[in-house]
């Protein structure tokens, strides 16, 4: 039997288990060397952010039809097929891990599989593209090694999870991201390496020309901002220029015009006003479009640079973001959490709303944002835009999720951060708002820059924190005041500290309907309601 497992041959029993052909040494399965073949990726521009979206789309749609995922009788064996020493070696560790049976040698057999594992991943991912085979898309995905190795009733849940992204929002499964990195649409995550190496002339053409895209973008949305306010000047306009022309009549003269009434008067010199400002914004908007139309200039110039540059694929920087995936994944587990990367059927309840999927976390974040209205908000310029940051769904056991950066270096005006989540946590809504809170908190942190414990509600935080002379990271308090603030503090249930609750209300407050059900809720709340009321009336607000 000790042969049989350090061979890499499967018994009878774990051949079954696993959905494969028990095979003799003569039609064992061939594992090939790993051949080097070319990714050929269609290469595309940077995803625009949409600045005129205002909120998401509510999903109603949760899952189609079955698809016929897992009817290829020979689906692990074909993933494997390719895959070299890294192949076999899976092979070998997970039929060891199958047959163990002291639980010594399972955590062992496991520790093991799982180092396997993700360096098989990786180089499936290095060779990510649109038309890559399904069985390691779906090994990318949602950790699928082989299909038995989950029910029948959860490879069905597996097979009705919408596919295909037809939300128009940046939330993207783990192969979907990659190949987004590999075709140039969004930039590779950041990583603590701060030193890097000397860049050449062309890659150095190519980060300009990512930049001044932003800021052309900012640029956009800040005219987008003043013809709005132009629109509204003009309408307010129109409506004091007829309120002037409509004159009452003195029938005693035979119906001759009146003189003007005072609100006329009051209108005219309204409109004297109305007509300062047209004349200011219009200043203003035409020195917008002469700075987009140097932009323009100037990125026409650097894209012709640009377009010398070799585009081909680099491996590395696909290779080196899967690093980073994984790098999240563990933070999304955490420490004391399940860090097996395979999906197994007793880690998961097959239950598609119980699922971290692109549409469950959509409507997750759109509750999230129906009580906090800054979450995803960032102004620049004086200018408040809504930027969502970028979901990477990743197929762990993780129960929170978490900022992975706040937006890109290199542009802070318009770009989307990056935020992770686990595809199969204990409460997709917990995981969700973990994540936001941890985007709130490094967005306030990073516009705070080094003043950060002292403005803005991450310094309102912290010397509330240093008050209290509590330990630990200030940043794990807030999360959980924060999960506390929208899961329990909306609803009227009063978990927070008097002080925290006042912070909150202040510096991210619920939308007016929401405070005007809370008032009615207890002293605390009609408390808070009446300094909102006194604050409004005054100069300060």
């Amino acid at each position: 039997m000790a042969n049989d497992l350090t061979s890499g041959q499967l018994d009878p029993e774990i051949a079954d288990l696993m959905g494969i052909q028990a095979t003799t040494q003569t039609e064992k399965p061939e594992f090939s060397d790993l051949f080097e073949e070319e990714v050929r990726v269609d290469k595309k521009g940077p995803d625009d952010v949409d600045l005129t979206r205002k909120s998401f789309d509510i999903q109603t749609a949760f899952e189609e039809k079955p698809k016929p995922y897992f009817r290829d009788k020979n689906y692990y064996k074909n993933l494997l097929a390719d895959q070299g020493e890294i192949g076999r070696r899976v092979h070998q560790l997970l039929t060891q891990f199958a047959t163990a049976t002291d639980p010594k040698d399972k955590s062992v057999y496991r520790a093991r599989l799982t180092t396997a594992y993700w360096e098989l991943a990786g180089r499936i991912a290095a060779r990510v593209s649109p038309d890559m085979p399904l069985s390691k898309r779906l090994l990318l995905r949602f950790g699928i090694l082989s299909p038995t190795l989950i029910s029948a009733e959860q490879r069905d849940v597996i097979s009705r999870i919408i596919y295909a992204n037809k939300t128009d929002e940046p939330v993207h499964y783990l192969d979907e991201w990659l190949t987004k990195i590999a075709q140039g649409a969004a930039r590779p995550s950041a990583t603590d390496e701060v030193k890097k190496a000397r860049l050449d002339d062309n890659q150095k053409t190519v980060e300009i020309v990512e930049k001044r895209r932003g800021q052309r973008q900012a640029e956009l949305s800040l005219l987008q901002n003043k013809i709005g306010q132009l629109d509204e000047l003009e309408a307010n306009l129109l409506n004091r220029v007829q309120s002037i022309l409509r004159h009452h009549t003195r029938p005693e003269y035979g119906g001759l015009k009146d003189v003007f009434s005072p609100e006329q008067r009051d209108a005219i010199s309204q409109v004297n006003t109305i007509l300062r400002q047209l004349s200011n914004l219009d200043r203003d908007i035409k020195g917008s479009y002469n700075t987009l139309e140097n932009m323009d200039e100037e990125l026409r110039d650097l894209q012709e640079k640009a377009d010398g540059v070799d585009m081909s694929v680099d491996r590395g920087v696909v290779t080196s973001e899967f690093q980073s995936l994984r790098q999240m994944s563990k933070m999304c587990v955490g420490r004391q959490g399940n860090h097996f990367p395979i999906l197994m059927k007793q880690y998961f309840r097959p239950n598609i709303r119980e699922i971290c999927t692109r549409e469950n976390v959509i409507n997750a974040m759109a509750k999230v944002e129906s009580l906090d209205t800054g979450v995803f908000e960032r102004t620049f310029k004086g200018q408040t835009s809504r930027i969502v940051p970028y979901v990477l769904l990743l197929p762990n056991y993780g129960d929170t999720g978490i900022c992975w950066e706040p937006f890109e270096r290199y542009n802070r005006a318009s770009s989307r951060g990056r935020v992770a989540l686990p595809m199969f946590p204990k409460d997709v809504e917990f995981a969700v708002i973990y994540a936001l809170a941890d985007l709130r908190w490094q967005v306030a942190k990073e516009k705070a820059q080094h003043y950060w414990m002292e403005e803005g509600i991450t310094g309102r935080y912290y010397q509330w924190f240093q008050e209290q002379r509590l330990r630990g990271d200030v940043k794990d308090y807030f999360i959980r005041d924060y999960i506390l603030w929208i899961a329990k503090e909306s609803q009227g249930t009063q978990k927070l500290e008097r002080e925290v609750r006042g912070i909150f209300w202040r510096m991210m407050p619920f939308p007016q309907s929401i405070k005007d059900n809370l008032k009615n809720r207890g002293f605390v709340y009609n408390e808070l309601y009446k300094k909102d009321v006194n604050i409004s009336m005054s100069d300060g607000y």
